[in-house]
């Protein structure tokens, strides 16, 4: 029996509720294949900041280092938006993407056939869109020193610095190429070369790692082009490589392409511990109604299956069992359309569970 210790960030908003629905799914799973998953419940974001007034103490960072992959909802909430910058939930998040040291952020948005119609885009530019955003994690401006809130001759000035090391630029693009040569041997790599001179250095280093991987083809992009091909014509994209806070955008632009941002899982790795998420936040506005879409929370326990324990089939029959269930005409409130039946959070989550052991 394999066993794997999952630490598990339930946060705050609907991450409780969609989180409890994936850990059905992975329950099965474990039943079907005799494998073993500990769960070690950790604190993360608001929830923390109630319970030691702090969004990721050094005591549950130690606990997250201890295991095998961290297992995240979601962070925020009005609740605590008042609160100095140290102590808002999004501290936490920052500060585990780098004790984690998960450098590179996997964000598939694909395009279910059941689900064409709830895209806002026409059905022909949606259908069969299968894109992997590959977004740089720990470096770039969201981390770059010097920043912060200054005071010259009595004005105060905003500091945010980008830096990227050539070797930070190098395992990202490396890792994007490996990627695309699993997938369609297609990538596209973003940045503002033609006004910044990191992304100078980043479009240097992708055309010489693009030597060892003749096989994919490849271009660069833009940023401000980027974001209008992707409404434009989404399906000429496979991989996409870009650093922090394009990543951060685009990544986004392109969960909408799928019609609802419930739907998408991401994972992050490349360090000490991976970690698997939603991308969607922690919507408090929906949060105890029974409503959320868990399916990008499952999908993100598939993929923490596929690229931390490599157990790949275990990965595959869960997305199976969602598309199984989606074919079936179930619907939470967020992709429902006429003719298909309403779910709730919960009843989605029993759904995808039971269909696991139907899966061939």
């Amino acid at each position: 029996m394999d066993k794997f210790r999952i630490a598990v960030a339930e946060g705050d908003g609907i991450g409780p509720e969609v989180v409890a629905e994936a850990i059905k799914v992975l329950d099965e799973i474990a039943s079907r294949f005799n494998h073993e998953f500990v769960y070690e419940k950790v604190y993360i974001g608001g929830i923390a900041v109630d319970k030691f007034d702090d969004p990721l103490p050094d005591s549950e960072v130690e606990k997250i280092l201890s295991c095998d992959a961290l297992f995240f909802g979601a962070v925020g909430g009005p609740k605590w938006d008042n609160l100095p910058r140290q102590k808002r939930p999004e501290t936490g998040m920052l500060k585990i993407r780098k004790a984690l040291g998960d450098f590179a952020n996997l964000r598939p948005a694909k395009v279910f056939d059941e689900l064409v119609d709830a895209s806002t885009l026409k059905p022909e530019v949606v259908q069969g869109i299968d894109i992997l955003v590959v977004r740089e994690l720990i470096g770039g401006i969201y981390f770059g020193q010097p920043k912060g809130i200054v005071e010259e001759d009595g004005i105060k000035k905003g500091i945010n610095t980008m830096v990227y090391t050539e070797p930070e630029i190098e395992r990202i693009v490396r890792l994007a190429f490996e990627l695309a040569m699993q997938r369609r041997k297609k990538l596209t790599s973003v940045d503002k070369a033609n006004v910044l001179d990191v992304s100078q250095l980043w479009r240097d280093v992708v055309d010489r790692v693009a030597k060892d991987y003749p096989e994919v083809e490849y271009n660069h992009l833009l940023v401000d082009n980027a974001a209008m091909q992707l409404v434009r014509n989404p399906k000429q994209f496979d991989v996409i490589v870009t650093g922090n806070i394009f990543g951060d955008i685009l990544s986004d632009e392109a969960s909408m392409l799928t019609g609802s941002i419930g739907m998408l899982p991401s994972a992050s790795i490349g360090g000490n511990v991976g970690m698997f998420e939603p991308i969607h936040g922690s919507a408090p506005d929906i949060a105890g109604l029974g409503i959320a879409n868990p399916i990008a929370q499952i999908e993100s326990a598939a993929m923490m299956l596929k690229y931390d324990f490599k157990l790949d089939k275990e990965a595959e029959i869960i997305e199976k069992a969602v598309d199984m269930v989606l074919k079936m005409g179930y619907r939470t409130p967020d992709i429902m359309s006429e003719g298909k039946r309403k779910v709730n959070t919960q009843q989605m989550g029993d759904l995808i569970a039971k269909t696991i052991g139907d899966v061939e």
